[in-house]
């Protein structure tokens, strides 16, 4: 893509709907990387749009941005991303990825119910941490946390 011809950074701020602000402040974390022109401009390959957009929603996720970054050093930086580049990004991304969606599951169902925190405050809690046991695996939610190896 010659330069001179790729998106502004205001054409893909509406197409993102980021601010520019945000868009800049991910160019400084390495998120995407813009050419710039003969006279200093940004230009965006139209890749850019899918990049940002797959941050946005990672960040959603709660993924931070030094892990977004890791993950991003795996996509090309001077052309598009193909197909099997992103699949092999999205290998790395989904063992976190599953995790994260197991950790939501378990809040849903069980934050009703006794999440081993130490309260005791719920009927349920006499049942499933009976006098604090779970606080022998650490503090916090027992329940809910893996335990830390």
């Amino acid at each position: 893509m010659p330069i001179s011809q790729g998106l502004t950074i205001g054409a893909v701020a509406d197409r993102t709907g980021l601010a520019v602000s945000a868009i800049r402040f991910y160019e400084t974390h390495g998120l995407v990387a813009p050419l710039k022109n003969a006279s200093g401009h940004r230009r965006y390959d139209r890749s850019d749009i899918r990049k940002l957009s797959f941050v946005m929603i990672a960040q959603e996720l709660g993924v931070s941005l030094s892990d977004l970054g890791v993950l991003m050093q795996t996509l090309p930086e001077r052309r598009a991303p193909s197909r099997a580049d992103w699949t092999r990004m999205s290998a790395k991304f989904r063992k976190d990825l599953d995790a994260r969606i197991t950790k939501a599951q378990r809040l849903r169902d069980t934050l009703d119910g006794c999440i081993g925190c130490g309260c005791l405050s719920l009927k349920k809690c006499e049942l499933y941490n009976p006098q604090d046991r779970a606080r022998s695996s650490g503090t916090g939610p027992r329940h809910l946390i893996e335990p830390k190896i």
